[in-house]
């Protein structure tokens, strides 16, 4: 437990780094020209698509209803971008945090490195391509989770845990993997994450929940579309900033515990060799001497 909060000052100490300030700005340039370009050439589709579903929904047609009566027609016209916003989320959440994990997590790991570890040896070998592949592989896992779970959500309480969980999980398999990728031989590398795997895991769950705050500014567009220029980029900067938080995180983590890992590893006594059955000479040599003729 000492170290997960040694490494999370660190980490938050570093985001206020103006170094780090800038570079998540880059994710937020990416992730702005796709999501507009999406919106341009998929939102009024998107948005037809799901007001026709909701228009032809029992539930929601008694809730339009209700909300009729109620006066509240501007907030029954908000519903369909509101659940539009809602599905696109996890998308552009997972978009971030791949765009973290391949443009901001070398930054940061080379900016640790260079300040606070810089003897410690470099064993890894873990090319570009297979970080990719780990990460894809991982996000694909995760967005079957999201998939499977989804009917889940309508339940109050699962909604607060599986999410955040399903991120916690994700963060944690790819930030792990990245930080440990320059440093840690792959045999050391599934030696802490096996080790570790517990509080890894926590952190990956904290953070998870550290990302769900721009939900806040996601609804909000839905309530005042008036922001939407505004409230779209600063939604997104916060989702890089808060993965950036957690790219610092997992690296102060995992680079401490790998250099604890082979400092343990240092002080353990060498094996004593395993015992060989003695030669012939050495036989011959061991034996008493023989008597002389006249003594027997």
């Amino acid at each position: 437990m000492r170290l997960v909060l040694d490494s999370f000052w660190r980490a938050a100490a570093y985001c206020l780094n103006p170094r780090v300030i800038v570079l998540s700005l880059l994710p937020l340039v990416v992730m702005l020209v796709l999501i507009g370009g999406l919106t341009y050439f998929f939102w009024t589709p998107a948005l037809a698509a799901v007001a026709q579903w909701l228009d032809g929904s029992a539930v929601i047609g008694t809730l339009s209803g209700w909300l009729d009566k109620l006066g509240a027609t501007a907030l029954r016209e908000a519903l369909a971008p509101l659940l539009l916003v809602v599905l696109a989320t996890p998308l552009i959440v997972i978009g971030a945090l791949l765009l973290v994990a391949l443009l901001l997590t070398p930054a940061m790991l080379k900016l640790v490195t260079a300040r606070r570890f810089p003897a410690l040896e470099r064993r890894g070998g873990a090319s570009f391509v297979g970080s990719v592949a780990w990460s894809l592989g991982n996000t694909l896992v995760a967005m079957l989770a999201l998939g499977v779970s989804l009917p889940l959500w309508l339940v109050p309480p699962l909604i607060l845990l599986l999410p955040p969980l399903i991120w916690g999980w994700l963060t944690y398999r790819v930030m792990s993997y990245d930080a440990l990728s320059e440093h840690a031989s792959p045999a050391e590398r599934r030696a802490l994450m096996k080790a570790h795997r517990t509080p890894l895991l926590m952190i990956g769950i904290v953070c998870g929940y550290l990302g769900a705050a721009p939900g806040v500014v996601w609804a909000s567009f839905a309530l005042f579309a008036v922001a939407f220029a505004l409230l779209i980029p600063i939604a997104i900067w916060i989702y890089t900033l808060v993965f950036a938080f957690s790219s610092l995180w997992f690296t102060h983590y995992c680079l401490a515990a790998l250099q604890a890992q082979r400092e343990n590893e240092g002080k353990k006594p060498p094996l004593a060799p395993a015992p060989t059955a003695p030669s012939a000479i050495e036989l011959e040599a061991q034996a008493p001497p023989a008597l002389p003729h006249h003594e027997r």
